[in-house]
């Protein structure tokens, strides 16, 4: 049979989303073209706002991939825009003439953003914020010019501010009432929230109304004018006072738009042919703007598309949260109150946290939470089936796990809700759906998970609570105790066990914990050997002594073995940093010993490659510098930017904090290598957010964040603490690296660790107890004292200096 064509103006997140459902659905019905506008495959325009503020990339957003569209036989067209719909001919028009049949047509076209018809607004770095274009002018922007005013304090706004402040520019934000996020939050919760942006750096200017932009003799924006006559200086105008339908193409057809294009509730335009999602559309009355329900229109609508017939979309609950890192709010319904209703509050304005609910009737009609949202999907899960609350009305502000609303026991939220919770509202996926993919298609990481159920894909508020779940059913659960994996061949016995009966059962050679432990092997492994050696040495500092067999060979020779058998050498330097004395011996060494190549590494470091092997103590010997330990487990080394020292950007001294950091930590063996980075300002030049910790300088301090990881697989690392002295930076991330130390696996990255035990534990042990902090930080002190350099005093070290003789003379 012939198959239909069915055509998609619009390569945004609603048509797309369409087409998936479509094509589970009816796969083969038809042939599919896809116009988008943009250059780029489909995105997730959501998390734009993460990928200006650096902590994602534009690869990390991409929902489907230009791939996607061929496997499923979709002919896409990029950067093509349609301007004219023939509806006798059944054609769409693009701007180069280029003509398409269709036999069904889905308008897909979104919406546009609002520029204030103020004088000025068509200035040279006055621009919107809607999409992947705007977004590389703002980082563009931020790495030329330092000041910038965001109009509009709504929730794109913010998240456009908080974004160029993590960029390194002094940003102003303009809002015309009283208070931020005045449609999703009210006057408490929004004045909390600014409180907590404030301290983050951002300035605020509330009650303001702009009267114009001015620009320079280069035609670039230079000040923005309000009426009451106050002027402040701008390189950069990013206005974000909202949307509008983009209904330009369907206007231009005679379809009939009022504030949008109109559909029915089986998202069909007046013409039965033509159908329409997304931001573009008027549905009974109502325009969205938010993910969730424009999937469900997509749902719907491939449903029709498929001539199933059966579905109608009959509007939306739609609920709020903002996607700024640190920062918990949320917010649905109608949470102003008013007549014949009811408000329960709890407000802590120490402890920054503001619930409000709002009763009418004995259901919940509004949420509004600041600081602690964790039982949000709840909340509007209560809001959007109208449930009667009457039984937990007394306990309702305590959340679900305090109702007796579930139906399962459990110590973690996830173990506690009921299979048919949704966890993802912009999806509609509940918890047995991703339970049920987990178990039967033995899928243990995030990835995989949003892969095959789209839960955490969208805006990502969920993505806490999905780990939850994927910790849970994969029995990852830090507080339970599934069977563990064995540490190798050798022994049934896992990492933990091994770590504990060492610690138990004081321990302090490899051999006295083969025989305790009953190994198979008498004499063990190259994988449970290392490992062993490190558990003594990390539990019993002192006590326990180092063996150098137990090590792999890059730390018996204290080098990099390179692939042609030669070797690396990377002297330590303090923070990066180094002087014209260390580089003259650093040249001296390569001429005497004829050393192929000298490299600057990613760490700041320069790399010696191509040292033989017998030349080794006398590389060291006259460089007369400390290792750099990067062969080791352990410490490799602590980036730097040059900070407030001498950058016009720096607010704090990133060269000493780190050089204060390295010296404090050298020689520090850990169960994997571990790496730190100090920036200066948000601008984060040393990268500090792909590090184990990353240390990032702020106005009113330090900003610091562990589990980084820039290997094979990136990982950002997640905020642990804002901070404001050097020592406090020295005693917590002391504390963290201890921690991991003590209870991490051999060959466990920080990353791993994190994702193992929880960042609630880590914060648990190293920010909420401060005797048991003091306790770690005292006992990585205790261990690194004394600790010697192995090429400064190689006998104390126990370097066997003669595996380093030339055999045969």
């Amino acid at each position: 049979m012939k198959k239909l064509k069915l055509v998609v103006v619009g390569n945004g997140m609603a048509g797309v989303r369409t087409l998936e459902e479509l094509l589970k659905i009816s796969p083969d019905l038809y042939d599919i073209t896809v116009f988008g506008a943009e250059p780029y495959a489909n995105y997730n325009r959501i998390l734009l706002s993460p990928v200006l503020a650096g902590e994602q990339t534009i690869q990390d957003i991409m929902l489907n991939d230009v791939d996607w569209y061929a496997e499923n036989n979709i002919t896409l067209h990029l950067g093509k825009k349609i301007v004219k719909i023939d509806r006798y001919k059944r054609v769409v028009i693009a701007e180069d003439g280029m003509e398409t049949e269709y036999d069904r047509l889905l308008i897909a076209t979104g919406s546009t953003p609002f520029m204030l018809p103020v004088p000025g607004k068509d200035l040279q770095g006055v621009i919107a914020y809607r999409d992947i274009h705007d977004t590389n002018a703002m980082i563009a922007a931020a790495a030329e010019h330092t000041h910038a005013v965001v109009i509009g304090g709504g929730l794109l706004g913010l998240e456009a501010a908080n974004g160029l402040k993590m960029r390194g520019m002094n940003v102003s934000v303009v809002h015309l009432p009283a208070w931020l996020m005045d449609r999703q939050l009210d006057l408490t919760a929004g004045k909390m929230l600014q409180k907590s942006l404030e301290d983050r750096g951002l300035n605020f200017l509330l009650e303001k109304n702009t009267e114009a932009l001015l620009g320079d003799e280069n035609g670039r924006v230079k000040a923005i004018r309000f009426s009451d006559g106050l002027e402040i200086p701008t390189q950069l105008v990013i206005m974000a006072v909202g949307i509008r339908p983009n209904t330009a193409l369907a206007e231009s057809a005679g379809l009939y738009c009022n504030r949008g294009l109109i559909v029915n509730d089986t998202m069909q335009t007046y013409d039965p042919r033509i159908y329409a999602v997304g931001e573009c559309v008027n549905h009974r009355g109502t325009v969205y703007g938010l993910v969730a329900p424009l999937f469900e229109m997509a749902k719907v609508c491939a449903n029709h598309l498929a001539n199933f017939g059966i579905g109608r979309y009959q509007g939306s609950v739609t609920s709020t949260k903002l996607k700024v890192t640190g920062i918990d709010l949320f917010s649905a319904g109608d949470f102003s109150g008013g007549k014949d209703t009811e408000e329960i509050i709890l407000s802590d304005p120490i402890g920054g946290v503001y619930k409000k609910l709002v009763l009418k009737d004995d259901k919940l009609i509004g949420a509004c939470l600041y600081g602690d949202t964790v039982d949000g999907s709840w909340y509007f899960k209560l809001l959007r089936e109208g449930k009667n609350i009457a039984e937990i009305r007394d306990s309702l502000m305590f959340g679900e796990s305090n109702t007796g609303d579930v139906g399962h026991e459990g110590h973690t939220k996830a173990a506690a809700m009921p299979d048919n919770a949704e966890v993802c509202g912009c999806n509609g996926v509940c918890k047995g759906t991703i339970v049920k993919a987990i178990k039967e298609k033995g899928l243990f990481t995030l990835e995989d998970v949003r892969k095959h159920t789209k839960a955490s894909a969208s805006c990502g508020s969920c993505t806490g609570l999905v780990e939850q779940i994927i910790m849970f059913t994969a029995g990852g659960d830090y507080s339970a105790t599934p069977k563990a994996k064995a540490m190798c061949s050798c022994t049934d016995h896992s990492h933990h066990a091994v770590r504990e009966a060492i610690k138990a059962n004081h321990l302090l050679t490899v051999a006295a914990v083969q025989q305790f432990m009953e190994w198979r092997t008498p004499n063990g492994c190259a994988s449970c050997r290392p490992a062993l050696n490190y558990y003594l040495i990390s539990t019993w500092p002192k006590e326990a002594i180092d063996d150098p067999q137990s090590r792999y060979i890059n730390e018996r020779s204290h080098a990099n073995i390179q692939k042609d058998g030669t070797y690396s050498v990377i002297p330590r330097m303090w923070g990066g940093e180094t002087n014209a004395s260390e580089l003259r011996r650093i040249a001296d060494v390569v001429d005497k010993f004829k050393i192929p190549t000298v490299k600057v590494t990613g760490g700041q470091r320069i790399d010696l490659l191509g040292v033989k092997k017998e030349d080794l103590p006398a590389v060291w010997q006259d460089l007369g510098m400390p290792s750099g330990l990067a062969y080791a487990k352990g410490l490799r080394t602590v980036k730097t930017c040059v900070g407030s020292e001498w950058c016009r950007f720096g607010t704090q001294n990133s060269t000493l904090m780190g050089q204060q950091l390295e010296r404090e930590l050298a020689r520090m063996y850990a169960p994997h290598k571990v790496k730190l980075a100090v920036s200066g300002c948000p601008r984060n030049c040393a990268e500090a957010g792909i590090k184990d910790v990353g240390v990032i300088g702020v106005d009113s301090g330090w900003e610091v964040y562990v589990g980084g990881n820039g290997g094979i697989k990136t990982e950002v690392a997640q905020f642990l603490v804002k901070l404001k002295t050097h020592q406090e930076v020295m005693e917590y991330t002391g504390a963290f690296l201890q921690l991991y130390r003590e209870e991490g696996w051999y060959l466990e990255r920080t990353v791993h660790y994190i994702a193992r035990v929880g960042l609630d534990y880590v914060k648990q042990q190293v920010l909420e107890n401060a005797v048991r902090r003091e306790e770690l930080y005292q006992r990585l002190l205790f261990a690194l004292e004394g600790e010697v350099d192995p090429w400064h005093e190689p006998e104390k070290a126990q370097v066997d200096t003669r595996q380093f003789e030339r055999i045969g003379g």
